[in-house]
């Protein structure tokens, strides 16, 4: 296997990720159908009932409260972190702190440069433009958004060849919301015209808590403190994980005890829908038993190993290995994925002696 095999850790947009049982799972911090529907009910409404990002709740704070003393349009904000995190619930924060309407579209659905003039022409004076997964947008519609963002102004071409003539169109001021998984993708022409850029961070178990607190109150749920901390040590440090762990094991509760979760009733619904006590689910753990128990922790290349899952080379390395890699689990080296001494103590499994998982870093790269 060549090093150039690995991918960013960053979790893939939904579009991209991998079809099939992979896809649909519990800890999967991709939002379906379900989850925005939910999700549109538990968003908070402004800055103060937002939890968590406390920098970046105050920096753009402080960018909104400036633009209203101004009497002006905010800046423009570029958000990115990994799905899950609160990003389209910042751009609604955004609009709703402005007084604003907001417009909501993503970068796949503009694939022409008249999609999107077709939509800055229409944007009122103020209105916030939210475009999830920016980095995803067709080259010729960023390079019209280029001119758009810094003069308010696009230019629509009229017929073609020789004949063809740019009519100038104004538009009215208004914010631009980018966000995306991926920042290293975006072209340096497009990154530096956000006045405000904010990397959104992995939650602390406590956030989590507060986090499943106040759903659980909106969701008339009763929950006591350990039974939070349960829900939150499992959620991957992401809010949408630990909103759909709640929702299930508040069914859980429902008809197995008296609708109350405690500590008990939440590790036991966990357990039922397979999600461990670090958040590793069934695909996360078989990754993990066939490196230690097969490959005796590796090294293995990627495809072979995802032939020992019975899963997809893609599905292993973007849906499963990302939080793996952040969790310590695993690590991806020149000569294939190779488990870490934490893996071997998570599975309750001793490494044997001389093998790369047994030795620390210096196992992991010969050191």
């Amino acid at each position: 296997m060549n090093w150039d095999e690995t991918t960013d850790d960053a979790a893939m947009p939904q579009a991209d990720r991998p079809a099939g049982p992979a896809a649909e799972r519990l800890v999967d911090s991709v939002a379906d159908g379900e989850d925005q529907a939910v999700e549109a009910a538990l968003r908070p409404k402004d800055l103060g009932e937002f939890i968590g990002q406390e920098k970046v709740r105050e920096q753009l704070d402080l960018v909104l409260r400036a633009a209203r003393a101004r009497g002006a349009t905010a800046d423009h904000v570029l958000l990115s972190g990994a799905p899950g995190l609160g990003k389209t619930t910042l751009s609604m924060i955004i609009a709703a702190e402005m007084g604003a309407p907001i417009r909501i579209t993503s970068g796949p659905a503009i694939q022409h440069a008249g999609d999107l003039a077709a939509i800055l022409s229409s944007l009122q004076e103020g209105e916030v433009l939210f475009l999830d997964e920016i980095h995803r947008m067709s080259r010729p519609a960023e390079e019209m958004l280029y001119m758009a963002m810094e003069d308010f102004r696009v230019d629509v071409i009229v017929g073609k060849g020789p004949g063809a003539t740019a009519i100038p169109l104004e538009l009215p001021p208004f914010t631009l919301v980018g966000a995306t998984t991926r920042a290293g993708l975006l072209p340096p022409p497009l990154r530096d015209r956000f006045g405000f850029t904010a990397h959104m961070e992995f939650y602390e178990p406590a956030e989590l808590e507060r986090v499943i607190h106040r759903s659980a109150s909106l969701l008339d749920v009763e929950i006591d403190t350990a039974g939070a901390a349960e829900i939150a040590g499992r959620a991957r440090g992401t809010p949408r994980i630990a909103n759909r762990l709640l929702r299930r094991v508040r069914d859980y509760a429902q008809v197995k005890a008296d609708g109350q979760i405690t500590r008990d009733i939440a590790s036991a619904a966990l357990g039922v829908y397979e999600v461990d006590g670090r958040g590793l689910d069934r695909l996360d753990r078989a990754v993990l038993e066939a490196l230690l128990k097969l490959f005796s922790g590796g090294p293995v290349g990627l495809s072979t190993l995802a032939v020992a899952v019975g899963e997809e080379r893609e599905t292993v390395e973007e849906v499963a290995e990302p939080f793996l890699v952040r969790e310590g689990l695993l690590a991806r080296t020149p000569r294939g994925r190779v488990a870490t001494p934490a893996a071997w103590a998570h599975l309750g499994l001793t490494a044997p002696q001389g093998r790369p998982g047994a030795g620390g870093q210096a196992g992991l790269f010969g050191a």
